[in-house]
């Protein structure tokens, strides 16, 4: 059997090591061993970053719809909700908040229906 040297593979390796560190600071950019470490701590928090992203946005929309809601009719954020469920109207919290920034006025119609749509249901009975 032919004796194995992992010289190109080695090398590639350690190329594509210092490519993802480039930009590191000091030994971190330079040897491959603590590049090695720091690429792949980076590595992991980018996983878990990429998790967070998606529960930051969900949140940036939540305050811009509720701040937009409060100031169109003084709903808050669940009553304007909830008032959409009832209307019948599905529209995601994404494309609320790019209403609510970009089109005020079609917002203003979407509060309106919401307040409408609470306003036909009676309230819940007090519990005894």
């Amino acid at each position: 059997m032919p004796r194995v040297k992992r010289g190109t593979k080695r090398r590639a390796n350690r190329k594509k090591t210092l490519e993802r560190a480039s930009g590191f600071f000091l030994t971190k950019s330079k040897l491959h061993r603590s590049a090695q470490e720091a690429v792949e701590r980076a590595l992991k928090f980018a996983y878990t970053g990429r998790k967070q992203k998606k529960r930051h946005f969900r949140s940036l929309w939540i305050v811009r719809i509720g701040a937009a809601a409060r100031e169109a009719a003084g709903l808050s954020y669940s009553q304007f909700m909830h008032g959409l469920k009832l209307a019948g109207i599905e529209l995601d919290r994404k494309v609320l908040a790019e209403t609510a920034t970009a089109d005020a006025s079609q917002f203003a119609l979407l509060v309106a229906q919401a307040k409408t749509a609470l306003a036909a249901v009676p309230p819940p009975a007090p519990a005894q």
